[in-house]
């Protein structure tokens, strides 16, 4: 690699170390870090080193927590949650599976991951407040529901990578792909569930794997003041030394009932819930965007109480928009400049077959932990054709571990998946949830490309 292609990762791990130590959102870094590379190492003017601002992510993001913000201020939010709560009549645990199978349903129907993300998030997350239930488990099961249908035969990034296969003359089965997908997702949430059960109970965690019918933590009577859903700025995500902030991750500060006495539904909750529907089938059927979609549902429901106009916009998560608009532009500039191509093509001079395909994922998944999932399978897959020509292994096994690859680290609070979990926690200190997520995405993409590889890969090469 030229100095050119290794000075840009040697910034991006200054800016992790620098919003690790200091109080500054990384997105600002990834925005200085763009317009250094892009100016003054490849000539680009401003137009060229935004071009791929990721306006629909944004737009996303601001629709989202605008739409369900004005939800949860007029108690639509509480009252989905009660309703959940009481139809499993108790069995609470049953619930973030609900979710989970409803969220891979959407995707499976074609619904683009991070939107079905956006539909579910926020009453998943209002849900695990309620119950005790780990934010941090419950937006793993949503993310990993959305990804395990994401490969369907309809789907847009099934589609997308049948279409890269065969456009290379070789034949992808597409529901082998799609159940090889749900299988290694189903598998990494029943894993996150256990996993963090056991890790609860040796290190006294307040919060459970699955939630509880006993008092959540802090979570209030339905119908009381939303938190804010936003990503930490300034010390926030710095992750330094924080103060004033009373309510961690694992801590229980008060104890409710956990469902209150059903009340009359209001008519701003009905036509709430009437948005939420016509925004459902405006998104799934009619494919719709649901970033425009869900902003103009939620300048419906501002007619309702236009007093609390600048409540409403302060529920946007401003803060979400910089730290994933800024890390992704500066990811976008160092595929300009070469860098992730070369990785992938460095990997492929390896030799063995077997070992270029699991360095392949590992490329793959730590690249897609902050950028464009989409955008890398569409770049590294092709260059997996050359070794699946040769016939040495799986076509669909290494294809599908690539493809999973990608997708399973958007557990990352840079990804969009991960910042709508990070921007619709509620009760929690944010600078901590943060670096649990980060956390835990360094353990996704430590552990699941190889899990990929060794299942998809290794044992059908060896039958």
């Amino acid at each position: 690699m030229t100095s050119i292609e290794i000075l840009p990762l040697i910034a991006l791990v200054a800016m992790f170390v620098i919003a690790t130590f200091f109080p500054i959102n990384i997105g600002i870094l990834g925005f200085i870090g763009a317009f250094v590379v892009g100016y003054f190492a490849l000539g680009f003017d401003d137009k060229e080193i935004l071009n791929e601002f990721p306006s629909s992510i944004v737009l996303t993001i601001v629709g989202v927590t605008y739409f369900f913000g004005m939800a949860k201020r007029n108690g639509t939010i509480d009252l989905l949650v009660n309703s959940c709560i009481r139809a499993v009549h108790g069995r609470v645990t049953v619930v973030p599976w609900v979710f989970f199978f409803v969220a891979s349903v959407l995707t499976a129907l074609g619904t683009f991951s991070p939107a079905a993300v956006a539909l579910i998030v926020p009453a998943a997350m209002a849900f695990a407040a309620r119950t005790g239930m780990s934010p941090l488990v419950m937006g793993i099961m949503v993310i990993t529901g959305a990804h395990a249908g994401a490969f369907s035969p309809i789907s847009v990034s099934g589609v997308l990578v049948r279409d890269i296969v065969e456009s290379n003359g070789l034949a992808l089965d597409p529901w082998t792909l799609f159940f090889a997908s749900y299988g290694i997702n189903l598998l990494l949430s029943v894993l996150t569930v256990t996993g963090y059960a056991a890790l609860a109970r040796m290190k006294g965690f307040a919060y459970t794997a699955t939630g509880s019918s006993d008092p959540a933590p802090g979570s209030g009577p339905v119908g009381g003041s939303p938190v804010r859903p936003s990503v930490p700025t300034g010390s926030e995500m710095g992750g330094g030394s924080t103060s004033g902030g009373s309510t961690q991750v694992l801590t229980r500060p008060t104890t409710t009932t956990l469902v209150d006495a059903p009340a009359p539904v209001t008519f701003v909750q009905k036509l709430t819930l009437f948005l939420i529907g016509a925004l459902l089938v405006l998104v799934l059927v009619l494919h719709l965007p649901i970033s425009f979609i869900a902003i103009a549902a939620g300048a419906v429901l501002a007619f309702t109480d236009l007093k609390k106009q600048n409540e409403a916009i302060a529920d946007i998560s401003w803060s979400t928009v910089l730290l994933v608009a800024g890390m992704v532009t500066y990811i976008s500039i160092l595929q300009e400049v070469g860098t992730i191509d070369h990785l992938a093509e460095m990997a492929i001079t390896i030799g063995a077959p077997i070992i270029v395909a699991i360095v392949l994922c590992y490329v793959i998944g730590v690249t897609s932990a902050f950028a464009s999932s989409t955008a890398l399978l569409a770049a590294v897959i092709p260059l997996a054709m050359p070794l699946l020509g040769t016939g040495a292994l799986p076509v669909v096994g290494v294809v599908a571990a690539l493809a999973i690859s990608a997708t399973v680290v958007d557990v990352s609070p840079f990804s969009t998946n991960g910042a709508l979990v990070l921007a619709n926690a509620q009760n929690i200190e944010r600078p901590r949830f943060y670096r649990q997520l980060l956390l835990n995405a360094g353990i996704v993409v430590a552990i699941a490309p190889a899990l990929c590889w060794l299942i998809l890969v290794v044992v059908p090469a060896l039958l």
